[in-house]
């Protein structure tokens, strides 16, 4: 009896070519759909990532010149006791070294700065890394 049933079962026991075909363009259309929508977002937190790294460092350069009277010549001042320069270097201010932007670059810093007089300007280069209009800077808050 067992052979019988067997024997009458449907040869059809996997899926069809058109089935399968089917399934992968239904996926296409969902992940053609999707990755638009996220690639925007992905640009928006390294943006975002950027900020917080400016300000990072900002709280730093802060400490700094509490610490030693006035902002390093260069970013290095964070990591690294300068020497010579008045005042007591109580750093590390940056306990991991100097971070670099979402998109592999060094931060641009200037003491004293030309947007910020009698401070200092820093600034990420952004995407691009090139000095342009896509910047982020410790003096403009206008969100692109």
């Amino acid at each position: 009896m067992n052979m019988r049933k067997l024997l009458r079962r449907s040869p059809r026991g996997g899926f069809t070519l058109i089935e399968v075909l089917l399934v992968v363009v239904i996926i296409g259309i969902l992940v053609g759909v999707a990755v638009p929508r996220l690639g925007g977002r992905v640009r928006q937190s390294q943006i975002s990532a950027a900020r917080a790294g400016i300000e990072n460092i900002s709280t730093a350069l802060r400490l700094y010149e509490l610490d030693m009277g006035q902002f390093p010549s260069t970013l290095s001042g964070l990591v690294q006791n300068p020497g010579g320069a008045g005042g007591q270097w109580r750093g590390p201010y940056l306990e991991k070294g100097l971070p670099k932007d979402p998109w592999g670059n060094d931060f641009v810093y200037s003491y004293p700065g030309s947007q910020n007089p009698g401070s200092f300007d820093l600034k990420s280069l952004g995407p691009d890394g090139v000095d342009s209009g896509d910047d982020i800077t410790n003096w403009s808050t206008e969100t692109r």
